[in-house]
């Protein structure tokens, strides 16, 4: 008995990615049904703009469990000692706050830069910047001379749970401000070759200021706690 063999449909490219065509077939979702790729691209949300969310959400949990571990240890523990703050970690404080307030006024100067054509302008936006970098390292020396003050006290990693918990939270915060500052260092760097996003200095910004809120709590945490 004769077997019929049929041959299979010819596929013509040029049809399936024809303005005006929304595609049917399996390759419908490469072209927009108007046809313009470049409408579509410019309405997704920018990668660093996605990314900055995913990394403060993993933050907050780990501070969450760091927070949670000390009110547990707190309230188990027969050895708790507690002690007096740093009185430097108050001064810490308002130096982190007066750099979101600089760092602000950057985004608004960049904005003017970049944007509204004055780059005539003899003042530079990158003033701002470093001004907000400056305070950043001042803020970390200051936890380091905290530190310095507890080391005086008698008071050590391993002495006991509280200034345990005092060292790590403390330094931990202080790890993540130094990588805020390895993003002000590259959000400068973009500045002076005139390449920077708009959207790479917003979450510069964002990840800045949830380093202040985040201080503000673990301040307030330390002081009822500690």
């Amino acid at each position: 008995m004769a077997t019929t063999i049929h041959e299979p449909p010819q596929i013509d490219p040029d049809r399936l990615l024809k303005p005006g065509r929304s595609g049917n077939g399996g390759w419908r979702d490469l072209v927009p049904a108007n046809g313009d790729l470049h409408v579509a691209l410019d309405h997704s949300p920018p990668a660093s703009s996605s990314a900055i969310y995913v990394v403060l959400f993993a933050i907050t949990m780990m501070f969450a469990a760091f927070s949670s571990a000390l009110i547990v240890r707190k309230g188990s523990s027969l050895d708790w000692q507690t002690f007096t703050l740093p009185s430097i970690l108050y001064l810490n404080t308002l130096i982190l706050l007066a750099s979101s307030v600089t760092l602000e006024v950057a985004r608004r100067r960049v904005a003017a830069f970049m944007g509204d054509g004055l780059k005539s302008q003899s003042e530079s936006p990158a003033r701002w910047l470093y001004i907000t970098l400056s305070l950043g390292l001042l803020f970390v020396a200051g936890q380091y001379a905290a530190w310095l003050q507890l080391r005086a006290q008698g008071l050590y990693l391993a002495t006991n749970p509280s200034s345990s918990f005092f060292y790590v939270l403390t330094a931990t915060h202080a790890l993540h401000v130094l990588g805020g500052l390895g993003g002000l260092i590259y959000v400068i760097r973009k500045l002076s070759k005139s390449t920077l996003r708009r959207n790479a200095l917003d979450a510069t910004a964002r990840y800045w200021h949830f380093m202040d809120v985040l201080w503000v709590y673990l301040l307030c945490l330390l002081w009822m706690k500690l």
